[in-house]
C-alpha cells in the first residue's frame, strides 16, 4: 500500500476556490471529513498544468457536492481574483519536494434555490446553506471567507 501512495502523482499547486451560492447570496459549505470541523466552499487543485481554472472548477464542483456547473439555472463566473498561500505543512506531502506555495483562482456559482447536493463522502460528511455573512464566519481559510464577503460585490458586478 506505501508503495502505491508513492507512485501517486505529486498534487499541482494550482487550484480553485468556487464559491456556491443561490440568487439570494446563501452560500453552500461543506465539512471535510477527518474530525478537524473545517468548513469550506469547493477547493481542488487542477489535474494538469494547461487545464485551465474553469474547467477544474467545474470538475471540482461535480466532484464534490454532483452539481453540474453547466446546468439550466447555473451561472460560473471567474472572479479574476488569486490567492498565493503557503500549504499547511501537514499536506506537504501531497506535492512535490520543495513545493511550499500554491496559487488559487477564486470562481462563483450561482445555482437555483433548493438545488440537491451530494457530497463524495470520502471528502465531506456535511453541508449546509448560509447566509453569505454567517459563511464566512464558519469557514475555516481566511481566504475563503474573504470571498463569501466579497460575493454581493461580484454578484452585482454581474447583473450589470
Amino acid at each position: 500500500m506505501a508503495a502505491a501512495a508513492q507512485q501517486r502523482p505529486y498534487k499541482l499547486p494550482e487550484s480553485v476556490l468556487v464559491v456556491i451560492h443561490t440568487p439570494a447570496l446563501e452560500v453552500l459549505l461543506i465539512r471535510r471529513t477527518g474530525g478537524e470541523g473545517h468548513w469550506q466552499s469547493v477547493t481542488g487543485s487542477k489535474d494538469q498544468l494547461d487545464e485551465p481554472f474553469e474547467e477544474t472548477a467545474r470538475r471540482e464542483v461535480a466532484e464534490e457536492t454532483g452539481l453540474d456547473a453547466r446546468a439550466p439555472g447555473c451561472v460560473l463566473t471567474d472572479w479574476a481574483l488569486e490567492n498565493v498561500y503557503d500549504i499547511w505543512p501537514q499536506w506537504l506531502h501531497r506535492y512535490a519536494p520543495g513545493v511550499v506555495r500554491n496559487r488559487e483562482r477564486v470562481f462563483g456559482l450561482c445555482v437555483p434555490t433548493a438545488t440537491p447536493v451530494v457530497l463524495s463522502p470520502r471528502e465531506h460528511d456535511a453541508f449546509e446553506w448560509l447566509p453569505w455573512q454567517c459563511a464566512a464566519d464558519r469557514c475555516f481559510s481566511a481566504s475563503n471567507a474573504e470571498a463569501c464577503l466579497l460575493l454581493p460585490r461580484f454578484t452585482a458586478q454581474r447583473a450589470k
